[in-house]
């Protein structure tokens, strides 16, 4: 179209023109109907499987950490009371030895005073 062609035309093709170009324009905008694909669901399914499997996976990998940590930390309070427990037992121990060894240095020194009466006796 040249400029001499506009030049002899009339409005209502000036309108018409501007009327389809305006339409044209409108048409490049509309949403295209779209595809489905015929594997969507199955797709969707096995997706969803997949990440409750590895949902699972996870949970499970979790709750074995959070035993594992709850084990740790019940051996390591056993390891404390067998610590303390065995202290108290050396000590006990050790009082009785103590004890034991002061009753035979009792026992031996009564019995060196009742030999010394009884010889003193004797001597007499």
């Amino acid at each position: 179209m040249s400029a001499r062609d506009l030049k002899g035309s009339g409005l209502t093709d000036r309108l018409s023109a501007a009327a389809d170009a305006k339409a044209a324009l409108l048409a490049k905008l509309k949403p295209k109907p779209t595809v489905t694909d015929p594997l969507f669901e199955e797709r969707t399914a096995l997706r969803e499987a997949e990440r409750k499997a590895e949902l699972a996976g996870v949970r499970t990998a979790r709750a074995d950490e959070k035993e594992a940590a709850r084990q740790a930390a019940a051996d390591a309070v056993a390891a404390d009371a067998a610590t303390i427990q065995a202290a108290e037992d050396a000590a006990l121990a050790e009082k009785r030895g103590a004890r034991k060894e002061r009753k035979q240095l009792t026992k031996a020194e009564a019995q060196q005073k009742r030999d010394a009466r009884y010889a003193a006796r004797k001597n007499r």
